[in-house]
Protein backbone atom coordinates (compact mmCIF):
# COMPACT_ATOMS: atom_id res chain seq x y z
CA UNK A 1 0.00 0.00 0.00
CA UNK A 2 0.72 3.70 -0.13
CA UNK A 3 0.62 5.83 2.90
CA UNK A 4 -1.97 7.81 1.47
CA UNK A 5 -4.36 4.47 0.92
CA UNK A 6 -4.50 4.03 4.70
CA UNK A 7 -7.07 5.30 6.98
CA UNK A 8 -6.12 8.49 8.96
CA UNK A 9 -3.55 8.61 11.32
CA UNK A 10 -2.14 11.19 13.66
CA UNK A 11 0.14 13.88 11.63
CA UNK A 12 3.68 13.63 11.93
CA UNK A 13 5.64 16.06 14.96
CA UNK A 14 7.57 18.85 13.07
CA UNK A 15 10.82 17.42 14.31
CA UNK A 16 10.57 14.11 12.67
CA UNK A 17 9.02 15.38 9.52
CA UNK A 18 12.10 15.62 7.65
CA UNK A 19 12.50 12.06 8.71
CA UNK A 20 9.69 10.66 7.09
CA UNK A 21 10.51 12.41 3.87
CA UNK A 22 13.77 10.87 4.27
CA UNK A 23 12.75 7.11 5.00
CA UNK A 24 10.80 8.01 2.22
CA UNK A 25 12.93 9.74 -0.26
CA UNK A 26 14.98 6.52 0.41
CA UNK A 27 13.12 3.94 -0.07
CA UNK A 28 11.40 5.06 -3.20
CA UNK A 29 11.54 2.45 -5.33
CA UNK A 30 11.89 -0.56 -3.32
CA UNK A 31 8.95 -3.05 -3.96
CA UNK A 32 8.31 -5.99 -1.36
CA UNK A 33 8.33 -9.54 -2.72
CA UNK A 34 4.32 -9.73 -0.77
CA UNK A 35 2.42 -8.02 1.43
CA UNK A 36 0.74 -10.13 3.68
CA UNK A 37 -2.68 -9.26 6.17
CA UNK A 38 -2.96 -10.94 9.73
CA UNK A 39 -5.94 -8.90 10.34
CA UNK A 40 -9.04 -7.34 8.90
CA UNK A 41 -7.38 -3.71 9.52
CA UNK A 42 -5.58 -2.25 6.92
CA UNK A 43 -2.50 -1.73 9.13
CA UNK A 44 -2.50 -5.46 10.43
CA UNK A 45 -0.04 -6.21 7.03
CA UNK A 46 3.58 -7.32 6.81
CA UNK A 47 5.58 -6.40 3.52
CA UNK A 48 7.90 -8.82 2.74
CA UNK A 49 11.41 -8.65 1.20
CA UNK A 50 12.75 -11.56 -0.04
CA UNK A 51 16.92 -11.84 -1.01
CA UNK A 52 17.98 -13.22 -4.13
CA UNK A 53 20.08 -15.51 -2.73
CA UNK A 54 18.82 -16.09 0.84
CA UNK A 55 20.86 -17.08 3.99
CA UNK A 56 17.80 -17.88 6.04
CA UNK A 57 18.00 -15.37 8.30
CA UNK A 58 14.62 -13.25 8.69
CA UNK A 59 14.15 -10.20 10.29
CA UNK A 60 11.17 -9.21 11.45
CA UNK A 61 11.16 -5.06 11.61
CA UNK A 62 8.42 -2.84 13.30
CA UNK A 63 8.25 0.92 12.52
CA UNK A 64 8.44 4.03 14.82
CA UNK A 65 6.23 7.15 15.26
CA UNK A 66 5.61 7.28 18.97
CA UNK A 67 2.72 4.35 18.62
CA UNK A 68 0.46 6.93 16.90
CA UNK A 69 1.84 7.27 13.21
CA UNK A 70 3.76 5.55 10.64
CA UNK A 71 3.61 3.24 8.13
CA UNK A 72 5.10 -0.13 7.56
CA UNK A 73 6.51 1.29 4.03
CA UNK A 74 8.54 3.50 6.02
CA UNK A 75 11.19 0.81 6.59
CA UNK A 76 11.47 -0.05 2.94
CA UNK A 77 14.16 2.07 3.32
CA UNK A 78 16.73 -0.46 5.28
CA UNK A 79 15.64 -3.87 2.84
CA UNK A 80 18.69 -3.53 0.27
CA UNK A 81 21.32 -3.39 2.56
CA UNK A 82 19.82 -6.79 4.01
CA UNK A 83 18.54 -8.09 1.18
CA UNK A 84 22.19 -8.02 -0.52
CA UNK A 85 23.62 -9.84 2.46
CA UNK A 86 21.10 -12.69 2.02
CA UNK A 87 18.45 -11.60 5.06
CA UNK A 88 14.85 -11.97 4.31
CA UNK A 89 13.37 -8.88 5.34
CA UNK A 90 9.90 -8.26 6.91
CA UNK A 91 8.51 -5.24 7.91
CA UNK A 92 5.29 -4.64 10.02
CA UNK A 93 2.16 -2.45 11.11
CA UNK A 94 -0.02 -2.32 13.19
CA UNK A 95 -2.87 -0.27 15.12
CA UNK A 96 -1.69 2.71 15.74
CA UNK A 97 -3.29 5.05 19.28
CA UNK A 98 -5.02 6.79 20.39
CA UNK A 99 -7.96 4.93 18.46
CA UNK A 100 -6.04 1.21 19.49
CA UNK A 101 -4.41 1.13 23.14
CA UNK A 102 -2.46 -0.94 24.78
CA UNK A 103 -2.50 -4.08 24.15
CA UNK A 104 -3.66 -3.45 20.81
CA UNK A 105 -0.41 -2.55 18.92
CA UNK A 106 1.80 -5.41 21.29
CA UNK A 107 -0.90 -8.16 19.76
CA UNK A 108 -0.80 -7.16 16.65
CA UNK A 109 2.63 -7.38 16.53
CA UNK A 110 2.56 -10.77 17.72
CA UNK A 111 0.46 -11.89 14.92
CA UNK A 112 2.11 -10.40 12.75
CA UNK A 113 5.39 -12.93 14.29
CA UNK A 114 3.10 -15.96 14.09
CA UNK A 115 2.29 -15.02 10.87
CA UNK A 116 5.88 -14.89 8.99
CA UNK A 117 7.09 -17.94 11.42
CA UNK A 118 4.75 -20.26 9.44
CA UNK A 119 4.81 -18.45 6.17
CA UNK A 120 8.54 -17.65 5.75
CA UNK A 121 9.65 -20.45 4.21
CA UNK A 122 7.75 -19.08 0.93
CA UNK A 123 10.16 -16.43 0.73
CA UNK A 124 13.68 -18.37 1.34
CA UNK A 125 13.47 -17.51 5.45
CA UNK A 126 14.25 -20.27 8.01
CA UNK A 127 12.05 -19.86 10.84
CA UNK A 128 14.25 -20.97 13.63
CA UNK A 129 16.71 -18.71 12.06
CA UNK A 130 13.79 -15.60 12.50
CA UNK A 131 15.11 -12.05 14.62
CA UNK A 132 12.87 -9.29 15.45
CA UNK A 133 13.47 -5.63 15.28
CA UNK A 134 12.40 -2.49 15.59
CA UNK A 135 12.95 1.43 16.11
CA UNK A 136 11.66 3.66 18.63
CA UNK A 137 8.38 2.79 19.25
CA UNK A 138 9.35 0.02 17.48
CA UNK A 139 12.22 -1.06 19.35
CA UNK A 140 9.59 -1.02 22.26
CA UNK A 141 7.54 -3.67 20.59
CA UNK A 142 9.95 -5.86 19.38
CA UNK A 143 12.15 -6.16 22.76
CA UNK A 144 8.64 -6.87 25.36
CA UNK A 145 7.74 -9.68 22.83
CA UNK A 146 11.19 -10.58 23.05
CA UNK A 147 11.61 -11.02 27.02
CA UNK A 148 7.71 -12.77 27.52
CA UNK A 149 6.33 -15.98 26.68
CA UNK A 150 2.45 -16.18 27.02
CA UNK A 151 2.08 -14.66 23.49
CA UNK A 152 4.02 -17.41 22.17
CA UNK A 153 2.28 -20.04 23.54
CA UNK A 154 -1.62 -18.56 22.50
CA UNK A 155 -0.52 -18.62 19.03
CA UNK A 156 0.96 -22.03 19.37
CA UNK A 157 4.65 -21.16 18.52
CA UNK A 158 7.66 -22.89 20.31
CA UNK A 159 9.33 -20.88 22.90
CA UNK A 160 12.42 -20.43 21.21
CA UNK A 161 10.54 -18.59 17.94
CA UNK A 162 12.50 -15.79 18.51
CA UNK A 163 16.37 -16.25 17.87
CA UNK A 164 17.38 -12.54 18.77
CA UNK A 165 16.12 -9.09 19.47
CA UNK A 166 17.92 -6.21 17.36
CA UNK A 167 15.98 -2.62 18.74
CA UNK A 168 17.40 0.85 17.68
CA UNK A 169 16.74 3.25 19.93
CA UNK A 170 14.10 1.51 21.59
CA UNK A 171 11.98 2.14 24.89
CA UNK A 172 12.38 -0.47 27.79
CA UNK A 173 10.60 1.35 30.44
CA UNK A 174 7.61 3.03 31.45
CA UNK A 175 6.61 4.94 34.42
CA UNK A 176 8.55 5.86 37.45
CA UNK A 177 12.06 6.30 36.76
CA UNK A 178 11.52 6.19 32.99
CA UNK A 179 12.70 9.69 32.18
CA UNK A 180 9.78 10.15 29.93
CA UNK A 181 8.40 13.86 29.84
CA UNK A 182 5.04 12.86 29.83
CA UNK A 183 3.49 9.40 30.16
CA UNK A 184 2.60 8.11 25.94
CA UNK A 185 -1.20 8.02 25.73
CA UNK A 186 -0.52 4.74 23.84
CA UNK A 187 -0.84 2.52 27.33
CA UNK A 188 -3.94 3.77 28.46
CA UNK A 189 -4.72 3.39 31.53
CA UNK A 190 -2.12 3.30 34.32
CA UNK A 191 -1.56 -0.39 34.91
CA UNK A 192 -0.13 -0.72 31.91
CA UNK A 193 3.00 0.62 32.66
CA UNK A 194 4.46 -2.15 34.16
CA UNK A 195 3.12 -4.68 31.47
CA UNK A 196 4.42 -2.35 28.71
CA UNK A 197 7.92 -2.33 30.48
CA UNK A 198 10.03 -5.15 28.97
CA UNK A 199 12.94 -4.22 31.47
CA UNK A 200 10.80 -5.65 34.40
CA UNK A 201 9.93 -8.94 32.04
CA UNK A 202 13.20 -10.17 32.03
CA UNK A 203 13.85 -13.59 32.74
CA UNK A 204 16.31 -16.42 33.44
CA UNK A 205 18.17 -16.93 30.02
CA UNK A 206 16.78 -14.55 28.03
CA UNK A 207 17.16 -14.25 23.84
CA UNK A 208 20.20 -12.60 22.64
CA UNK A 209 20.39 -8.57 22.26
CA UNK A 210 21.80 -5.92 20.00
CA UNK A 211 20.50 -2.65 21.36
CA UNK A 212 21.62 0.52 19.30
CA UNK A 213 21.23 3.74 19.94
CA UNK A 214 22.38 7.35 18.64
CA UNK A 215 25.20 9.10 20.32
CA UNK A 216 23.19 11.93 20.11
CA UNK A 217 19.92 10.32 20.94
CA UNK A 218 17.51 11.49 23.46
CA UNK A 219 19.07 11.11 26.98
CA UNK A 220 16.40 9.15 28.55
CA UNK A 221 16.72 6.43 25.53
CA UNK A 222 20.55 6.03 25.89
CA UNK A 223 19.83 5.76 29.91
CA UNK A 224 17.18 3.26 29.42
CA UNK A 225 19.30 1.25 26.51
CA UNK A 226 22.17 0.57 28.89
CA UNK A 227 19.99 -0.33 31.81
CA UNK A 228 18.48 -2.91 29.75
CA UNK A 229 21.35 -4.68 29.00
CA UNK A 230 22.48 -4.40 31.95
CA UNK A 231 19.43 -5.99 33.31
CA UNK A 232 19.31 -9.22 30.38
CA UNK A 233 23.53 -9.98 31.21
CA UNK A 234 22.73 -9.91 35.28
CA UNK A 235 19.81 -12.33 34.25
CA UNK A 236 22.84 -14.44 31.67
CA UNK A 237 21.53 -13.22 28.40
CA UNK A 238 23.97 -12.43 26.00
CA UNK A 239 23.19 -8.28 25.47
CA UNK A 240 26.01 -6.26 23.13
CA UNK A 241 25.34 -2.59 23.15
CA UNK A 242 26.00 -0.50 19.75
CA UNK A 243 26.63 3.13 20.13
CA UNK A 244 25.89 4.96 16.64
CA UNK A 245 28.45 7.94 16.64
CA UNK A 246 27.31 11.39 15.77
CA UNK A 247 23.22 9.82 15.19
CA UNK A 248 20.44 11.73 16.93
CA UNK A 249 17.33 9.52 17.03
CA UNK A 250 16.35 9.57 13.71
CA UNK A 251 19.81 9.25 12.43
CA UNK A 252 20.06 6.13 14.38
CA UNK A 253 17.34 4.55 12.16
CA UNK A 254 18.66 5.96 8.65
CA UNK A 255 21.69 4.03 9.85
CA UNK A 256 19.59 0.53 9.02
CA UNK A 257 19.32 1.22 5.78
CA UNK A 258 23.02 2.00 5.13
CA UNK A 259 25.35 -0.55 3.73
CA UNK A 260 28.33 0.68 4.66
CA UNK A 261 26.93 2.48 7.88
CA UNK A 262 27.14 1.31 10.94
CA UNK A 263 24.48 -0.52 11.83
CA UNK A 264 23.54 -2.89 9.10
CA UNK A 265 26.97 -4.73 8.40
CA UNK A 266 27.45 -5.10 11.92
CA UNK A 267 23.69 -6.42 12.26
CA UNK A 268 24.26 -8.74 9.84
CA UNK A 269 27.27 -10.27 11.28
CA UNK A 270 25.27 -10.34 14.74
CA UNK A 271 22.69 -12.56 13.29
CA UNK A 272 24.77 -14.51 11.14
CA UNK A 273 26.56 -15.68 14.65
CA UNK A 274 23.43 -16.24 16.57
Amino acid sequence: MRPEEYPPQEPFSEIARPYVEEVTRRGDGVVPAAELSYGGDPYQAVAIHAPAEPSGDVLVFVHGGGWTSGYKEHMNFMAPALLSEGVTFCSVGYRLAPVHLFPAGRDDVADAIAMVFREIRRYGGDPSRLFVGGHSAGGHYASLLAVTEEWRRARDLPPDAIRGCLPISGVYLFGEGSGLSMRPRFLGAEENDRDASSVLHVKERPCSFLIAYGGEDFPHLKTQAEAMAETLRNAGGDAEVVILDARDHFGASLAGGEADGPWAPRAVAWMAAH
